[in-house]
């Protein structure tokens, strides 16, 4: 259970956070947490409420506002995972997502620069005391220098030819890119200062669109500091008939391996057709105070951890 000052830097964080996505003229939206059509992914269990299932993440939804002609959405919300347990793992954890019209991948990096470094300034000047005693491998210290110029960035490409141990083709082949890349690669990516890693794999991106002049790699990123993922964004597939297939590919795998299938999410296809150009992203929020406070686990992390039960 998180002490009575680290409750005031948790609320600090989100605070700063809905304060950096209103002054750049985001609509905060909240959308239902239970729902009876989750995304079919092969990588997530959903966890079920009843005949329902409680969101692995909002993105559905607010696809579907998007849809409906907001322009730049973003929302803080509980999410819910089966089976996920670990040290960046939690069954019920907050989701920071936000979403925006006419852009892609690249603009998405741009605002989770301008995120950090906003709320690195901010939480510093608040926190300052605070601060000094944070371990100097944490977010703010020695690598809070570096937000000001921006995340790097490192192709998927480049990081397995430079981390790991078989080529990139040779871990898709053999279904070892995951584990791979949480073995070999993660740990050494934003360890000095945030990296961005991008252009995943087709194989690797479901709801990704494929780059124009590379249809093997999808407009996918995911921001690393520390060797801790924070954010999952991409440039969204909005071709409904090309999702259909998608989705369509990884409930088969689920059904051929058992898995628990919530079938075709129809109203969320439908709602691609008014969709045209557009780019969200998901971004961790308790690993991201984690790595503020200097902490090993997400139990630390976290108002009530399991353990507090």
């Amino acid at each position: 259970m998180l002490s009575l000052p680290e409750l005031h830097m948790r609320a600090a964080l989100l605070r700063l956070v809905r304060a950096y996505f209103t002054r750049l003229g985001f609509l905060e939206v909240d959308t239902p947490v239970r729902q009876p059509v989750v995304i079919p992914e092969r990588n997530i269990i959903p966890l079920q409420a009843g005949n329902w299932f409680l969101q692995a993440s909002p993105e559905l939804c607010m696809k579907r506002l998007l849809a409906a002609g907001c322009e730049k959405i973003f929302q803080l919300c509980p999410c819910f995972r089966d089976e996920e347990r670990g040290r960046l793992h939690l069954e019920e954890f907050m989701m920071l997502e936000w979403y925006r019209n006419g852009a892609d991948y690249s603009d998405l990096m741009e605002d989770c620069n301008g995120l950090l470094e906003y709320v690195a300034e901010n939480f510093r000047a608040e926190f300052a005391e605070e601060c000094r005693s944070f371990r100097t491998s944490s977010f703010y210290g020695e690598a809070a220098i570096n937000l000001q110029g921006g995340g790097g960035r490192l192709s998927v490409a480049e990081a397995f030819d430079r981390y790991s141990p078989v080529s990139l083709r040779q871990a898709l082949a053999t279904e070892k890119f995951e584990e791979i890349l949480v073995v070999n690669v993660e740990p050494h990516l934003g360890v000095d200062a945030p990296v961005f890693l991008y252009d995943y794999p087709k194989e690797q991106a479901s709801l990704a669109k494929l780059k124009d002049d590379d249809p093997s790699v999808a407009e996918r990123f995911e921001l690393y500091v520390s060797g801790v993922e924070l954010a999952n964004g991409f440039s969204e597939l909005t071709d409904a008939c090309e999702q259909k297939r998608r989705f369509q590919d990884e409930l088969n795998f689920l059904r051929g391996n058992n898995r628990r299938v919530t079938g075709m999410p129809e109203r969320f296809i439908e709602a691609l057709e008014n969709l045209d150009k557009a780019a969200g992203v998901a971004f961790g929020v308790d690993r991201l105070f984690m790595l503020m406070l200097g902490k090993k686990s997400l139990d630390e992390a976290v108002s009530f951890a399991a353990s507090d039960f």
